[in-house]
């Protein structure tokens, strides 16, 4: 009996969400870090093994509170995906501390009807013996089809929740061929690794505002052209971008191009801007020309 279907993955900012996702696949698609709104889109993954077909949902964090349109967006495109889920993980921190914004989840996945798969990540910063009490702690909020207890940066235990997930899905068809592993395409991708990049390098206060959009992408044989620009609000985060003499905008292009390469399996030429686009978070226009905007949920089933 062959499995298919869509597995959401939600849970805070920072839990490990992209992470997990990356290791499940067997590559790095959804860009990291531990700046909070690190992953901003719906990323659609495909893992396809002899039993079944898992399409991933990774979305950005649950946030309760939002101060501007971008995030609006963010916590829309993360509600919206329950909706086309079949099979849910939440991901939480290894804690017994549960809160307002959990609580809320824990009813919006109660009136979903869907089957929920707990997902502890981080065991490897915890005593094995208190997964139990986390266990115990979270299942009064919610009744899980499942529990695993994982750590998504160590790569451990990360098939037991693939083995859950086939487990939960319906019979159905495969969706995807083979050789598909992403929804986004080497544009996309190659924006949201220049972002990542940006979010590592870059003080607390300047990554919530930027965003990434690729100029040209241009494929030759043996080498790829990349022309991309660095939005930013502030004139005062313009200068923090660049650097003295250029330097943190050459130790991002550098780290960038590493992961680009690596990713096209071609040299690549990558040269960046930095242009002020102010209160682009707020403005509708600006979140659609920087790629937030709402896709049409359904993927190829609907």
């Amino acid at each position: 009996m062959y499995k298919s279907g869509y597995a959401t993955i939600i849970g805070r900012p920072n839990v490990g969400k992209s992470t997990l996702m990356n290791h499940m696949i067997g590559q790095k698609i959804a860009i990291t870090s531990k700046r909070p709104q690190t992953t901003r889109n719906r990323i659609e993954t495909v893992l396809t093994t002899k039993e079944g077909q898992i399409v991933f949902l990774d979305t950005p964090g649950m946030i309760r509170r939002t101060e501007n349109k971008l995030g609006d967006y963010l916590m829309d495109v993360s509600t919206s995906t329950i909706a086309d889920a079949d099979v849910i993980l939440w991901l939480i921190d290894p804690s017994t501390y549960i809160g307002e914004g959990d609580k809320q989840i824990a009813e919006l996945l109660k009136k979903s009807g869907k089957p929920v798969i707990l997902v502890i990540n981080k065991t490897d910063t915890i005593d094995k013996a208190h997964i139990r009490t986390v266990i115990l702690a979270w299942e009064k909020v919610l009744s899980f089809a499942d529990v695993v207890a994982v750590s998504a940066l160590r790569n451990t235990n990360v098939d037991a929740v693939v083995e859950s997930i086939l487990r939960l899905l319906p019979e159905g068809p495969q969706y995807y061929d083979e050789e598909t592993v992403t929804d986004q395409n080497m544009r996309q991708i190659a924006s949201e690794i220049i972002r990542e990049k940006a979010l590592r390098a870059l003080n607390e206060e300047v990554p919530h505002g930027i965003a990434v959009v690729i100029d040209t992408y241009k494929e030759e044989p043996g080498l790829t052209r990349i022309e991309a620009t660095i939005i930013t609000e502030k004139d005062s985060h313009k200068g923090i971008i660049i650097g003295k003499g250029g330097s943190m905008l050459k130790r991002i292009g550098t780290a960038a191009r590493i992961d680009l390469e690596e990713m096209t399996d071609t040299k690549v030429f990558l040269k960046l801007f930095v242009k002020v686009r102010k209160n682009w978070r707020d403005n509708e226009g600006d979140l659609r020309d920087f790629g937030y905007e709402r896709k049409k949920e359904g993927g190829k089933r609907r």
